[in-house]
């Protein structure tokens, strides 16, 4: 079917002539369609995304009506496109389905315990106020070693030090911090 004759078509009957391009092209679409989708969409998703295809030559396309050349090429990009997309959707979809049962769930529930959740954040409160207490450089050092895990020449480039020195302070703030937390009842 041409351009000229959809145009045709569509002048006497807009109904006509999408049954006419369905009839002509409908198993071209399906074909297409079905060699994307067959491992990981169902017959309906398949129709679905025949159907898809369609609304979009009708609804989105334009045409050059006055041309004489095949819109087999036009339909079969629209096609690709639209059965790659649905593709895309339906194995996002599966990945991210989860099949779990009652008995995973309370396995779940057993391993989490809210009092203990509760006392390491309490915990880590605490001992980040200690180092907090005990000032400047001395509380940057502790962060910077032990919570972003970085070494002492990383840590005096940051604090205009040398790394033997960085390496002093952090020994003696740890004993600083270590007394501290005894003086609140936590034990390292």
């Amino acid at each position: 079917m041409t351009s000229r004759e959809l145009a045709d078509l569509l002048k006497e009957s807009p109904e006509a002539c999408h049954k006419a391009l369905v009839r002509e092209y409908g198993r071209y679409v399906y074909a297409i369609v079905y060699n994307k989708l067959r491992s990981c969409g169902s017959n309906e998703d398949i129709e679905e995304c025949v159907s898809d295809v369609f609304a979009d030559i009708f609804l989105k396309c334009e045409l050059d009506l006055t041309s004489e050349n095949d819109i087999k090429s036009l339909i079969g990009t629209v096609a690709k496109r639209k059965a790659i997309d649905s593709f895309r959707s339906l194995t996002a979809r599966a990945s991210h389905f989860s099949d779990t049962d009652e008995e995973d769930m309370l396995e779940l529930a057993g391993d989490f315990s809210v009092d203990e959740h509760v006392d390491r954040s309490e915990l880590r409160r605490i001992l980040l106020d200690k180092i907090d207490e005990l000032g400047e450089p001395d509380s940057t050092i502790l962060i910077q070693k032990f919570y972003y895990n970085r070494n002492s020449k990383e840590i005096a480039k940051s604090v205009s030090m040398t790394a033997m020195a960085v390496r002093t302070r952090c020994s003696r703030a740890i004993d600083r911090l270590r007394k501290k937390l005894v003086e609140c009842g936590v034990t390292v």
